[in-house]
């Protein structure tokens, strides 16, 4: 930390200058717990972009894998969109200048399926919420993946959002219940019930598989409860690095390493919580040994895709005619063109992508995968077709 100058950290960092009452965005709790996890797949695919596209698209059955669907349930997936669309987000909060600002949206302004894409997008205010890491923080999709309850998910999301202030701050139960999406049942007016039936499940769920322990405390109007906060503090057996933290990645030479070769902050955490150490650095050192790359964040990141340093020939010069047979330039031409597919796809559809194919694997043809990525030699006629199936003319 303290060879970064301060003007070059993120957000995340540099939060000892913002006020502390961190404002969320709450979101109504009607949704589904399969919906709950398709905002935040759409959220994540989308963030990079948020304030610099005002349309956002992702392949449907990407989109679908990485929720748990089926990826031939379309109607599903419509319906769950639907209530995406049908959802109110609202926040009231103090802006940069202390004002106070109250705000309404939809959750997505329009969603539509088209030719095998999912297109989406978002109303400019709620991208601007959705941009700002003292607003909102996103929900790591590894965790998100282990919530088997609606309720203990909507929790963890709105008790994650408070997690650097220590406590959610004192919701009337109203507002609990609007969250927990139990407001419209008369059974959950009263406190017992809604403590057995909806809190306890939900705070074990929270601390059993979250990286956050959350504790609730009450509040009392004579003999009634009327109020109720989280205290949340992390879980040291579970505490994993997230999107929008990592100052200890930050002092290692990974990190060091590839932010020298142009990776964004972001974008180098979000590597380093996605591989292990000993995978990225392996990555790391194969590019380096490439000499002179034109674009070497997105080589890296091929690279790392791919596990190019499982390979014996670099897969940049895989296509040079003067050493391979005609059956070998075609190999070598798809594979380029494969290289091009995969970079073009977002972290979330490239992580997507290569869990579907793995499903489909066993045995030897599995254990090559896992080595080489998309190089497998023993799986190349089907990675061939994989591909083919998004995008049919690419290899024309």
């Amino acid at each position: 930390m303290d060879s970064i100058e301060k003007d070059k950290l993120s957000g995340s960092l540099r939060r000892g200058a913002v006020k502390k009452n961190v404002a969320a965005i709450h979101v109504s709790g009607k949704l589904t717990l399969l919906q709950r996890k398709l905002s935040n797949v759409l959220l994540l695919n989308a963030y990079d972009t948020l304030m610099s596209q005002q349309v956002h698209q992702i392949d449907a059955r990407t989109l679908c894998m990485m929720i748990g669907y089926n990826s031939n349930d379309m109607e599903t997936l419509k319906q769950s969109l639907r209530g995406l669309a049908e959802t109110v987000a609202e926040w009231d909060m103090l802006d940069e200048e202390g004002r106070q600002e109250w705000g309404v949206s939809s959750l997505l302004s329009y969603a539509k399926l088209k030719g095998g894409i999912c297109e989406y997008a978002y109303s400019p205010a709620l991208a601007q919420k959705l941009d700002d890491p003292k607003v909102f923080a996103l929900i790591n999709l590894n965790i998100q993946r282990k919530f088997t309850s609606g309720h203990a998910l909507a929790l963890y999301e709105n008790c994650y959002r408070f997690v650097r202030t220590g406590s959610t701050g004192w919701w009337s139960l109203d507002l609990f219940r609007r969250l927990m999406g139990v407001s419209d049942s008369p059974y959950y007016e009263v406190y017992k019930h809604l403590n057995a039936k909806i809190i306890k499940p939900a705070v074990a769920e929270v601390n059993k598989t979250s990286n956050i322990v959350v504790t609730p405390e009450t509040k009392r109007v004579g003999r009634s409860v009327s109020e109720i906060r989280f205290k949340i503090a992390e879980n040291p057996q579970l505490s994993i690095l997230d999107l929008d933290d990592g100052e200890g990645v930050r002092r290692s030479d990974l990190y060091k390493r590839m932010r020298a070769l142009g990776v964004s902050d972001r974008l180098a955490l979000q590597w380093m919580k996605e591989h292990d150490e000993a995978y990225v650095r392996k990555q790391l050192d194969y590019v380096a040994g490439q000499g002179s790359v034109k674009n070497p964040v997105s080589y890296l990141r091929a690279a790392l895709t791919q596990d190019f340093s499982g390979t014996t020939v670099s897969p940049r010069n895989q296509s040079a005619p003067v050493t391979l047979s005609a059956q070998g330039a075609e190999r070598a031409r798809r594979l380029e063109i494969l290289q091009g597919l995969v970079n073009g796809r977002s972290p979330t559809q490239r992580d997507a992508d290569k869990r579907l194919f793995s499903s489909k694997l066993e045995g030897a043809a599995l254990l090559d995968f896992e080595n080489y990525g998309w190089v497998s030699s023993l799986n190349h006629a089907e990675i061939i077709a994989f591909w083919q199936e998004i995008d049919p003319e690419a290899f024309a």
